[in-house]
């Protein structure tokens, strides 16, 4: 399940060779020679299928290259005008687009956001109160990540995507330490769109794409599908298969990582980082703002010096930037990814040097060996093979966990059964934080149904399942993925009323709760229930509302909606494992009603 989310890139085996871009960029400089036999050994030892690189200067690029193929299958070559997905390269926009409207004077980034969007709620009170656009945009707010919530739970709609957030539990207080987040990016696109009236896209475009001459860059993936020199994404799976990816549809959450772009569009926005926020002379990134954005705003990690690498030292999070110092120099840099894609942008304020490394490899280390490569040649240091440090660190790590595999023992209880029967699982679950999806049971196997993905649920004992993602493509993999506990709920009627999943490990297991599917009524036939009911003394009282709601009112009690679920039988909405059921005659009347409940049936007389 947790294979394919939020920052993705991929590889493959590949022969080819460079694919040099136009002359004008290409010019001959010593400082690039033998690079083509680097980069093409790269390309065969980290099965990528390609990447393109930019390098500038000041104010121009001094070269750029693409290698391997934006398309496997056809052996289409990335050239400097491949277009990749960026990913998470995008969050530097965003918030540039903040630090203009704060040159505008339409905002101060040290005011509560509420303030700007007061529509917008978090999880408690102190955070609604608290919570700035400085904290959004330097990832301190408390919030974890929660990327399932838009990953899996997928929708179109940015309110609906802003309406998730006050149930998103923080993880640490407020500005007690740095916790990646996309959704705070989201919200800093949506104050923008807030303020001037415009969508994110529209602000981009209008105030950074068009000043900077960036014509080849877009926000979706329909987009990059139709470019002329749109890249597929790729995935490498069980060390060696390269496999084309779906492209994945960000939507609403755009101003998170939905920029495809470049690298000699990239180009143009790193030059204008470098030359203090201007492009030919005329400002576009305000100065004030670009000095704050490439400053250590929260530190990420200790960021204490590598045994193997001591010269690369300290983290620490900006704007929407991350900054170290690498080999004694200061870098200004950030990642990308996305499925099929893996980004790097990144430039030495001091040395006024930019590269850009866009791949279309999945989660892939690709981008940082070879803007690695490049650094060392521009700022003449001593030679690092950082393919082979990148190497051992990704063994050593794929050997660590295997060898956690091996030496755990499950805490399985053999021989337990499910306290139910298959089909007592099947529902809609949903999550006010998350989203919905829906529990079927095909040919006595289990599936759990989203938006665009399924999973597999094998039991494991009693009510608990491991739910295995389904590929559209190669089925199930109970191998090289980790799966993801369901743990079903029952009520006190015995029925099966949520499920928890643990989809942020960072918080407790998040409960989805369970809804029994509604079958149509039509409106004549709800008619028929309409009318007085005597309980107890009381009389309960059914009537329609509008054309195919059935309600229930009992003295003292609020209304409750019903929903049909069986014939003649409801559910009552806000209430689990509380029902009525109706009973009619042979002549198709109702003469009474049951209330059942968890603490016994009750049945109430139809008055005439």
């Amino acid at each position: 399940m947790k294979k394919g989310i939020c920052l993705l890139l991929v590889m493959i085996s590949l022969s080819s060779l460079a694919q040099s871009s136009k002359k004008s960029a290409n010019q001959p400089d010593n400082r690039f020679a033998g690079l083509d036999t680097t980069f093409t050994r790269v390309l065969k030892e980290w099965k990528t299928a390609g990447f393109a690189v930019a390098v500038v200067e000041k104010n121009k690029v001094v070269w750029s290259k693409g290698y391997g193929y934006r398309d496997l299958e056809n052996k289409l070559p990335v050239t400097p005008n491949t277009q990749f997905a960026i990913g998470s390269c995008t969050k530097a926009f965003t918030s540039t687009l903040i630090g203009m409207l704060n040159k505008d004077g339409k905002l101060v980034y040290d005011k509560p956001v509420r303030d700007y969007l007061p529509e917008l709620k978090f999880f408690n009170d102190e955070l609604n109160d608290k919570v700035t656009l400085r904290d959004m945009m330097c990832h301190r707010t408390g919030l974890p990540r929660h990327d399932y919530s838009w990953y899996l739970f997928t929708t179109a709609s940015r309110d609906s995507i802003m309406q998730r957030i006050p149930y998103m539990e923080p993880s640490a207080g407020l500005r007690e330490k740095w916790q990646y987040n996309n959704y705070m990016f989201f919200l800093q696109g949506m104050v923008a769109e807030k303020l001037t009236g415009k969508s994110w896209e529209e602000n981009v475009k209008e105030r950074i794409f068009t000043p900077l001459g960036m014509t080849n860059s877009n926000f979706s993936v329909k987009d990059i599908a139709k470019n002329a020199e749109g890249a597929f994404g790729y995935e490498v799976r069980k060390d060696s298969l390269v496999k084309k990816m779906d492209y994945y549809d960000i939507n609403a959450m755009g101003p998170a990582g939905s920029i495809n772009s470049t690298v000699m569009d990239m180009s143009k926005w790193v030059m204008a980082w470098i030359n203090g926020g201007k492009a030919d002379g005329k400002e576009i990134i305000p100065t004030g703002y670009l000095n704050e954005a490439i400053s250590g705003q929260m530190i990420v990690a200790s960021g204490l010096p590598d045994s193997e690498i001591p010269d690369v030292q300290f983290s620490n999070y900006g704007f929407g930037w991350m900054m170290c110092s690498y080999r004694g120099h200061y870098r200004v840099e950030h990642g990308g990814n996305i499925d099929g894609f893996s980004a790097s942008t990144c430039f030495f304020p001091s040395d006024s040097i930019g590269i850009i490394v866009l791949s279309n490899q999945n989660g892939s280390a690709v981008p940082g060996i070879v803007r690695n490569y490049i650094s060392d040649r521009l700022l003449k240091e001593k030679y690092v093979d950082w393919s082979s440090i990148n190497r051992k660190k990704v063994d050593k790590a794929k050997k660590a966990m295997d060898d956690a595999k091996k030496s755990s023992t499950s805490n399985r209880k053999p021989n337990a059964p499910m306290t139910h029967p298959i089909k007592d699982y099947e529902g809609v679950y949903a999550n006010k934080g998350y989203g919905s999806f829906t529990i079927v049971v095909k040919n006595d196997s289990v599936f759990v149904m989203l938006k665009d993905k399924s999973l597999w649920l094998n039991h494991f004992h009693y009510d608990v399942f491991d739910g295995w993602l389904v590929d559209k493509k190669d089925g199930i993999d109970t191998v090289n993925q980790e799966a993801t506990k369901f743990q079903f709920k029952m009520n006190l009627s015995g029925e099966i009323e949520s499920a928890l999943v643990q989809l942020e490990p960072s918080v407790k297991p998040l409960e989805f709760t369970r809804s029994v599917k509604e079958i149509e009524v039509k409106k004549d036939d709800l008619s028929k229930y309409v009318g007085d009911y005597e309980l107890g003394g009381m009389v309960a009282k059914f009537y329609l509302k509008g054309e195919k709601t059935l309600y229930l009112f009992v003295p003292g009690q609020p209304e409750y909606e019903l929903s049909p679920i069986e014939k003649d039988r409801f559910a009552l909405k806000i209430l689990s494992g509380y029902y009525v059921k109706f009973s009619v005659n042979d002549k198709g009347e109702v003469t009474d009603v049951t209330f059942q409940q968890p603490n016994g049936n009750f049945k109430a007389t139809r008055k005439k």
